[in-house]
């Protein structure tokens, strides 16, 4: 069995975020490390029911040289964006936002599930785009169930989101190279988290697992050591991610992404002069640009 030193690299606690009706634990940015592949900002949010008629409301606002993955284990999010994008993503599914350039977006509550009070519980992660990549044109895509390859065996149910593993391929695009799952563990079952990507690392969102033996935390991200094909059992939930490393540094500034800290302040003024494009059937309201940025990775 591995000890503790060689499966994990590194462990990163989570900043939780109480907003009242729900909590986000969030892992990356952190002081310890910014990136692991090309996740660069990983939130988890929930399990929560928000009171009835109540919803959450996050406001149109920008993002550049990112991409956004909102994936959900229970709820629904009504997403609209600048490019004219409009989609309701419940579980099962994936939505990627590729901001390129530019876009902005907003994520809301659907209207029809308001009454009754929305269950939320999902997780919201940043890619950072590569080298050459960054500008691109932004783009939206939404991937149902069917895209996203099932691996089930014996106690395990693995759904492949981003990229390859255990020889199932996502239909989910890719800028570089990506891996992402979502793991249900039942009855001790066990699989292995394949060894080929530059970084990966493992977070519980649910229930109880371990790897090699170790038992994990709760909405602590562990990152894996290079090379190590570690093995997780148990009964709970785990979420897989990672991918090639970069090698050239990303900065995280309140919203934006990018190689370039001048592109970031560019970014800053334009949001603020309210140069980015407005979203269609959200055209009212907007997140300001903060006093204090909180969203921060440190040199």
């Amino acid at each position: 069995m591995a000890t503790v030193e060689t499966a994990f690299a590194q462990t990163i606690a989570p900043v939780t975020h109480d907003l009242g009706a729900f909590k986000v634990h969030r892992t990356l940015p952190s002081r310890e490390r910014t990136m692991v592949g090309p996740f660069i900002f990983v939130d988890e949010f929930g399990p929560a029911r928000l009171p009835a008629g109540q919803g959450m409301d996050v406001r149109p606002h920008p993002h550049i040289n990112l991409a956004t993955v909102t994936y959900l284990f229970n709820g629904a999010i009504e997403h609209r964006d600048s490019i004219g994008s409009h989609q309701v993503i419940e579980p099962g599914a994936i939505n990627l936002m590729t901001a390129g350039r530019g876009i902005v977006h907003s994520e809301r509550s659907p209207e029809a599930i308001r009454a009754a009070g929305p269950s939320l519980y999902g997780m919201q992660t940043w890619l950072a785009l590569p080298d050459g990549g960054e500008e691109v044109e932004p783009a939206f895509d939404h991937v149902p169930g069917d895209g996203l390859p099932l691996i089930e065996d014996g106690g395990v149910s693995a759904r492949v989101l981003m990229g390859r593993l255990w020889g199932a391929e996502a239909a989910t695009p890719c800028h570089s190279p990506t891996i992402y799952a979502d793991i249900e563990l039942a009855d001790g079952g066990s699989i292995p988290v394949e060894a080929e990507a530059d970084e990966r690392a493992v977070m519980l969102v649910g229930g109880s697992a371990e790897l090699d033996g170790q038992a994990l935390e709760p909405f602590v991200l562990y990152v894996l050591a290079p090379g190590h094909e570690a093995r997780l059992s148990g009964d709970g939930r785990v979420m897989l991610m990672g991918g090639g490393a970069f090698t050239t540094p990303r900065h995280v500034y309140w919203n934006f992404v990018s190689s370039s800290r001048d592109r970031l302040n560019q970014a800053k003024e334009d949001w603020k002069a309210r140069r980015f494009p407005l979203v269609p059937g959200d055209e009212e309201e907007f997140i300001p640009f903060p006093d204090v940025v909180r969203t921060v990775s440190y040199p």
